[in-house]
């Protein structure tokens, strides 16, 4: 469930729709740099995965004021997962390699208040039901000259997530931690209820990964994924980010 503790206040509203959530297992010493100080690299069942995600931005506010023409938007990201230890025990997180958007003013606004490695570049999506019975969804866009796609058609009726699967592992996190250029960290929480999620039943994904995530990517996001899946989303809330401590 949701953390029910309060740190800051609230700085975005949003849904978040049809998440395309592919995963793949990676040699953990390809992300070592990359893991925020305070935090360590989180696995499942001993294995280390990154998740390509694409997802649509419905209804975006901004301190409670809704921006014209940034309101709904799509995003594609690549994470990882880390944990940070505090007193009421681990809070289990995602850390982003990239996350891209279709706005330059998003993008800004996600670099300079969060600290995230954000670009603006060129993007669509496609909602449809395969079959007139289960969804499919796709995201497109642009990087570097390269078009780059992730599809996804679902199979079977969605489910709820089942605590201790590696499911419920991989889309129950309510916490993000940044990287800052000085080595410092920045922790921040997102509000959600559960979602209902679909088994893949067909993915397709070409990303360009040495243009868009760096060589390191590149041979793991060439592979046959560890596992995908879609989730129906829900309304969410991110909060403003605190600095941790040094130390």
């Amino acid at each position: 469930m949701p953390p029910q503790v309060e740190i800051s206040r609230p700085f975005l509203t949003a849904e978040w729709r049809m998440l395309a959530m592919v995963h793949y297992a990676i040699d953990p010493a390809t992300l070592q740099g990359l893991v925020p100080r305070g935090t360590e690299l989180d696995s499942w069942n001993g294995r280390t995965l990154v998740s390509i995600v694409g997802f649509l931005f419905r209804g975006t506010r901004v301190r409670g004021v809704p921006i014209p023409f940034h309101r709904d938007f799509e995003e594609v990201n690549l994470r990882f997962y880390v944990r940070r230890r505090v007193a009421a025990g681990w809070r289990r997180a995602v850390v982003f390699v990239r996350e891209i958007v279709p706005r330059r003013l998003i993008a800004w606004t996600a670099r300079v208040v969060y600290g995230e490695n954000y670009s603006a570049v060129p993007m669509g999506h496609a909602f449809k039901r395969a079959g007139g019975e289960v969804p499919e969804v796709s995201y497109w866009w642009r990087f570097a000259g390269r078009r780059g796609c992730l599809r996804m058609v679902a199979r079977g009726e969605p489910r709820s997530l089942v605590e201790g699967t590696e499911e419920h592992f991989l889309a129950e996190h309510y916490w993000g931690y940044v990287r800052r250029p000085d080595g410092g960290t920045t922790e921040y929480r997102v509000d959600h209820v559960p979602w209902r999620i679909w088994t893949a039943g067909s993915v397709d994904l070409d990303c360009a990964a040495t243009n868009l995530y760096g060589p390191g990517f590149a041979e793991c996001l060439a592979g046959t994924p560890h596992s995908a899946f879609l989730a129906d989303g829900s309304p969410v809330t991110v909060y403003t980010g605190e600095r941790l401590a040094q130390g």
